[in-house]
């Protein structure tokens, strides 16, 4: 695995999108040779054709990560599989039409783009298929031995069965009884916990995972320790749940590793310099988009009584409130007889322009001035309602983490969970907000402001 962007992304999808964009590009090279009759070496070396193809390529790469096509890398449908590959040609196209407009130097001629997209069609759906069935079958897997079978040990165990291209794979796990209704990524059962030695001489696996929620007079710790002197990896398995997982664990914690530990925390500098540049970005989003802003707000104005700037008692760093800006999406007094509650998929009480405003986010375009007042930052953990955030620091331990830096208008729990309601849904994204937390710098924030135009463009993410 490669860490990018202080994400761990795995070596064969990093793969998969290098042979997919040399494929492409040999598919526009070939739509050269067959539509046009310069000599091809001398318009790639000297004549510019190798930026118009590389500009090509890229708009494609771009098509298929919108199109989720490398986060869901396994076949599981040949048709929906062409349907995506579709939609990304004609996100291609599209792409050409705008280079043609700002950088006309940089576009393709259509003959060789048509020519070339009918040999990527054809060339990029195939190769997706002879990687399900060759690379990812027999792809060299790390084999994992588990010791328990904790909730970590579980989450972990089922993302790598459904994603091959992390090439992991369980050989069974040690426990004092089977479990019930084990993930299928799991494995057999290979006995309790004092096989261990059995268990690793028989099955050889490259890596052993401890994930006991009680560990006192449980651990195998000389036959752990034995093993590790060996050159065996031994990990706990809160590490490998936030390498898959991309989330901080949070029934992990203790406080000892807050208190010693490194990582977890605000740091002064990063904070700063976040601080620098989300100030920078807040005040060009306004400008670029002070237009739209006016219109939504006469459009909030005359569907609705009421007015078009919502402003709502938030949580800020270290507990701190202050009232973030919003567009109104709900009817004047929603809350005044039900009081603060959480939004629910078709809530009543928006109304139909609201309704949009939020698929499309639109209704957070006036936080660019929380960021300039310094409420906010551009990027971080989304702001909660002090009523909401008094219950949950007394239901979810390390809640008030979250509250070590500055919210944001978007996060790193935006763009990776769906919107939802219960408890379970909260404890996630705080997960994912530990992570950020963890992990907070400009690329993986760059990252995520990326990720964020996707999600808007996809209509995900929080209500």
């Amino acid at each position: 695995m490669i860490r990018l962007f202080k994400v761990v992304v795995p070596a064969s999808l990093l793969a998969l999108i290098a042979v997919e964009a040399v494929l492409a590009f040999g598919c526009y090279l070939a739509g050269f040779l067959l539509t046009r009759e310069e000599d091809w070496a001398i318009a790639y070396l000297y004549e510019g054709a190798t930026a118009q193809t590389l500009a090509a390529v890229g708009s494609l790469v771009l098509g298929i990560y919108l199109n989720d096509l490398y986060s869901q890398v396994r076949v599981y449908s040949r048709l929906r599989l062409a349907q995506q590959f579709c939609l990304v040609f004609g996100i291609a196209f599209l792409a050409q039409g705008m280079i043609s407009y700002l950088a006309p130097e940089l576009a393709l001629p259509r003959s060789q783009m048509i020519v070339g997209s009918w040999l990527g069609l054809i060339a990029l759906p195939g190769w997706r298929m002879l990687f399900d069935v060759l690379v990812l079958r027999v792809l060299h897997r790390q084999r994992i031995l588990f010791v328990g079978h904790n909730r970590q040990v579980r989450a972990v165990a089922a993302t790598i069965s459904e994603r091959p291209h992390f090439a992991m794979e369980s050989v069974g796990y040690l426990a004092a009884e089977p479990l019930e209704a084990a993930p299928a990524g799991l494995g057999r059962w290979l006995g309790p916990l004092s096989a261990l030695r059995e268990a690793y001489a028989e099955h050889r696996p490259d890596r052993v995972v401890v994930g006991l929620d009680n560990r006192r007079g449980q651990l195998p710790v000389d036959d752990l320790l034995s093993l590790r002197l060996t050159g065996v990896p031994v990990e706990d398995a809160a590490n490998l749940y936030e390498h898959v997982m991309w989330r901080v664990p949070v029934d992990s914690l203790r406080p000892s590793q807050l208190i010693f530990g490194a990582g977890i925390g605000p740091d002064a500098r990063k904070l700063a310099w976040q601080r620098a540049y989300s100030f920078l970005f807040a005040l060009l989003g306004a400008l670029v988009t002070l237009p739209l802003m006016g219109l939504i707000w006469v459009l909030v104005r005359m569907t609705s009584p009421g007015p078009a700037i919502y402003r709502q008692r938030r949580v800020g760093r270290n507990g701190s409130v202050f009232e973030v800006l919003k567009f109104r999406s709900m009817y004047q007094d929603a809350e005044a007889r039900t009081g603060a509650v959480w939004a629910t998929q078709n809530d009543p009480r928006v109304t139909p322009l609201g309704r949009l405003l939020r698929k499309l986010r639109l209704d957070e375009l006036p936080q660019f001035f929380n960021v300039l007042k310094g409420d906010m930052c551009i990027v971080g953990p989304r702001p909660e309602r002090p009523e909401f955030v008094n219950v949950l620091c007394q239901q979810i331990p390390h809640y008030n983490l979250r509250h070590s830096i500055p919210p944001g208008i978007t996060g790193w729990a935006q763009i990776n969970h769906r919107y939802g309601e219960s408890l379970d849904d909260v404890m996630t994204k705080l997960e994912y907000d530990l992570y950020y937390l963890k992990y907070q710098s400009f690329s993986l924030d760059l990252y995520i402001l990326f990720n964020t135009v996707k999600v808007m463009l996809f209509q995900r993410g929080a209500q």
